[in-house]
């Protein structure tokens, strides 16, 4: 077998940027519609979210506190707050749970939500020695998350109120 060289020549190559009104057309196309696209996802995603806080609220914090389960009744007594305090608690939670699930008091319910938790967050500290402290902390990201992303909502809340006077 013989070995075959081709003679390989250098040739300036140069690029041009394309300029069409096609190719302008179909790029701002392209991008007009991805972005729906994402803020569709986003807006999903933080409805998801919003469904599993409502569901943790109102089915693993709220109830055993409304039905007053001894591990939540002893915490209260600990805290001296006693079965007043974990009920005002429990309702707190189970009414911030539903008002997560309502478009107007999205906001509202998050911000709320989160003040629960920074209290929650001192008593962890101040009574029970840090034992559960970064539980609140861990549930507050979503909600201010939650609060940030449907603040728009209480304009329309405002709205509303002003037009039930």
């Amino acid at each position: 077998m013989s070995e075959t060289t081709v003679p390989v020549t250098a040739s300036p190559v140069t690029t041009a940027p394309v300029t069409s009104a096609s190719a302008a057309a179909s790029s701002r196309t392209a991008v007009a519609e991805a972005a729906p696209t994402r803020g569709r996802r986003a807006r999903a995603v933080l409805r998801g979210v919003q469904v599993l806080l409502a569901l943790f609220f109102g089915i693993a914090s709220a109830t055993p506190k409304l039905i007053a389960h001894p591990t939540a009744a002893e915490a209260f007594d600990k805290i001296g707050w006693g079965s007043a305090g974990m009920y005002t608690i429990g309702a707190l939670e189970l009414a911030g749970a539903v008002a997560l699930l309502v478009p107007v008091l999205q906001s509202l319910a998050a911000t709320a939500l989160s003040g629960l938790m920074v209290g929650a967050f001192v008593v962890q500290l101040s009574v029970f020695d840090g034992e559960n402290a970064a539980t609140p902390l861990i549930l507050m990201i979503p909600l201010v998350l939650i609060a940030w992303a449907r603040r728009d909502r209480n304009a329309e809340l405002v709205a509303w109120l002003r037009r039930q006077r």
